[in-house]
């Protein structure tokens, strides 16, 4: 049997989850959740999802929409057996009692504070520790981004220091509302910017520091790591590295990956919504001085964490080793193809 898999929240994350979840052969969506008759909700129900409303009090919209739901958000989640939690930022915590009252395990996304959940998630770093849990939380795009290789560079050679730039776009593409127009932000401009802490929920070994800016662009995020390691390495060790996992794809400027919008018009044409799930590193900007590495790594802040998501279920509901749910989900959205 499928496992019931309810998608609360149907925005920019939910989504992709909700498609993400449809591609598992052992999984399935059995509803999704909006606050209001939006595109975006008869847009889940064009594509066959079964609609539930968020907020009790916003039945009548509903109805006076003409738009057709199941119920309400709870009546969903008594028949899941577990909820993935797309909700804005600080949302979802607000939602963990009613999880809790319905006796259903729950994941949270990076807008919550670590504290919602009982680990911060990362399938490379940390899948074994996450199998049989009640409540987790998938770490932020930027977050997910920085585990991965740092975890890979760490298991293989020691990561003494990290020291990274984080270049952030100021908002997601459909939120037209708000935004930087013209200018650059430090965000914060007091040291550090609460990347560097988030990683050290998934790996609380490392030494870390991060800055941050926001910059008026809306298609990714992009870092610059200085990542001083225990051994002497070469930039072919770290090349090979990084291309024997699927989860990280690099490209290089020569190919004409001058920028994130060729980034972006590249996916356009490989991927639905031009999602990528992977870190995408620049093979050119891999530097050694020393025992010091250098890269810079784009990340689509709207898909890195959607496969996050997929294996996190099958880690909480005992479902698969880490090798094999990865594998799985990595194949189901055609992750590591270039």
């Amino acid at each position: 049997m499928k496992v019931k898999v309810a998608v609360n929240g149907y925005g920019t994350i939910g989504k992709r989850v909700a498609d993400a979840v449809s591609k598992q052969r052992d999984m399935e969506v059995i509803g999704v959740t909006k606050t209001k008759p939006d595109f975006e909700a008869k847009m889940a129900l064009k594509k066959g999802y079964k609609l539930y409303c968020a907020i009790p009090e916003n039945l009548k919209l509903f109805e006076s929409a003409g738009v057709e739901i199941e119920g309400t958000v709870e009546d969903l989640i008594k028949d899941a057996d577990i909820v993935i939690d797309c909700s804005p930022g600080k949302v979802g915590a607000q939602n963990k009692p009613m999880y809790e009252k319905a006796g259903v395990k729950a994941i949270f996304q990076g807008g919550e504070k670590k504290d919602v959940a009982e680990l911060s998630f990362n399938a490379l770093a940390n899948y074994e520790k996450a199998i049989g849990k009640r409540f987790v939380r998938v770490v932020s795009c930027n977050t997910t981004g920085l585990v991965r290789v740092l975890h890979l560079l760490d298991t293989n050679f020691g990561v003494e220091k990290v020291r990274a730039v984080m270049i952030r776009r100021v908002v997601d593409p459909k939120e037209d509302k708000k935004g930087l127009v013209n200018g650059i932000a430090p965000d914060p401009v007091k040291l550090p910017s609460h990347h560097g802490p988030d990683v050290q929920t998934v790996l609380p070994h490392i030494d870390i520091t991060t800055v941050a800016f926001k910059v008026p662009t809306t298609l990714m995020h992009v870092h610059s790591l200085n990542v001083q390691l225990r051994d002497r390495v070469n930039v072919d060790s770290i090349i090979e590295l990084f291309e024997k996992e699927p989860r990280i794809i690099l490209v290089s400027s020569e190919d004409g990956f001058t920028s994130t919008a060729k980034l972006i018009e590249w996916a356009r044409e490989m991927r639905l919504r031009y999602d990528l799930f992977e870190n995408i590193v620049w093979r050119d900007s891999i530097a050694i001085v020393g025992k010091e590495l250098y890269f810079t790594q784009a990340i689509h802040q709207e898909a890195i964490v959607i496969p996050e998501n997929i294996d996190a279920i099958r880690a909480m509901l005992e479902m698969a080793s880490k090798d094999e749910s990865m594998r799985m989900t990595n194949e189901s959205l055609n992750i590591g193809s270039s």
